[in-house]
């Protein structure tokens, strides 16, 4: 067991005016223009509550005729569980073609892999209720299962390969080691990295994904590599938001501002005095003007510009499903860890550089 109930590697085995604003969540995401285990309670945090574990029962039909549905029975369900309706939200967020873009997917298939963690037992029934999938809606199986953590996601994923045949090769990456689940991935492989936690916190309200956040703070000050203080922005932004609007991951946040190494609780401390004042604009403000200046260097160097059109759509969900959970903003689609901040800068950033050809 990680440091303060947070959960380690090894205990899992083996992220537009009123769309920016509850985008935040993932808002600066992207560029800023842009559970885990589920076996019983983190010690001091999780607020789950029982009925997360209750039997799925049967799958009811639920009639989601648009991604804002879906958003908003997202930003509802951690605060009363209701699992049997989880398979069928599955299939819809499927439907509406949400799955088509693994990379933009990120809060969906995290949501769906906290779902799994946090019901261990019921796994299989819920696994199974969610077929039948179009193969390239089948992801969401494939990486619900591998990022649930779950000591025993290899046998589950095996145990339904026979329901995937189009996606063996991709199912034998993960059981042979070549593909790495959620907990493997380092937040600076992409926005999608980021979403997907913030997936997992939507669907338990528990705190070891933030606790996978919050490193990326400290990048939030890089001086030298654009990717990662894009990718540190977002988490900074992201977490800000959200904890405006959710008094119980503020509190967490402040207890983390006295846990954590000193350069990520000087940057915690900052989130949380922004969230308590609502003056997170000012984070935005400070966020945009660190890549407006590290743009002046030039344009990253590890990766191209495909890599920041990705990072800038990723999380098509999630600042919105924050914003939901106030009724403060009208959301639809899309932004979430991107959003407007991300695609912003990302536009602004090209025509820079074509202007230089």
């Amino acid at each position: 067991m990680g440091a303060r109930g947070g959960l380690n590697a090894d205990d899992l085995g083996g992220g537009m005016t009123d769309v920016t604003r509850g985008l935040g969540a993932i808002a600066i995401s992207v560029a800023m223009a842009s559970g885990t285990l589920c076996m019983g309670l983190l010690p001091g945090a999780s607020r789950a509550t029982a009925e997360t574990r209750t039997a799925p029962a049967s799958a009811r039909a639920i009639a989601f005729q648009s991604p804002r549905e879906v958003l908003a029975w997202l930003d509802t369900y951690r605060e009363e569980p209701r699992v049997r309706d989880v398979p069928a939200a599955m299939k819809a967020i499927a439907r509406l073609g949400l799955l088509r873009d693994p990379e933009r997917a990120g809060v969906y298939l995290g949501f769906f892999a906290g779902v799994i963690a946090a019901n261990q037992t019921e796994a299989p029934d819920l696994i199974a209720q969610t077929f039948p999938l179009p193969p390239e809606d089948q992801i969401i199986v494939i990486r619900g299962i591998t990022d649930s953590g779950l000591p025993e996601w290899r046998y589950l994923l095996g145990r339904f390969t026979e329901r995937m045949p189009a996606r063996h090769v991709h199912i034998r990456g993960y059981l042979a080691g070549k593909r790495k689940p959620l907990h493997e991935r380092e937040l600076d492989e992409g926005p999608h990295v980021l979403d997907a936690w913030w997936g997992q916190y939507f669907a338990t309200g528990r705190y070891d994904p933030i606790l996978r956040i919050l490193p990326a703070l400290a990048w939030a000050d890089e001086s030298e590599n654009l990717e990662r203080l894009t990718i540190g922005s977002m988490a900074l932004w992201t977490l800000a938001i959200n904890a405006s609007r959710d008094k119980a991951l503020l509190d967490f946040l402040r207890a983390e501002s006295y846990r954590q190494p000193k350069a990520i609780a000087a940057v915690v401390r900052k989130i949380v005095t922004a969230a308590e004042t609502f003056e997170t604009h000012k984070l935005r403000k400070e966020a945009l003007d660190k890549i407006t200046r590290r743009k002046a260097k030039g344009p990253p160097k590890k990766r191209g510009w495909a890599w920041w059109s990705e990072a800038a759509g990723t999380a098509v969900a999630l600042g919105c499903v924050v914003a939901g959970a106030t009724g403060q903003v009208a959301f639809g689609l899309p932004c979430v860890v991107g959003g407007a901040l991300t695609s912003a800068t990302t536009r602004y950033l090209r025509l820079e550089e074509q202007r230089k050809r």
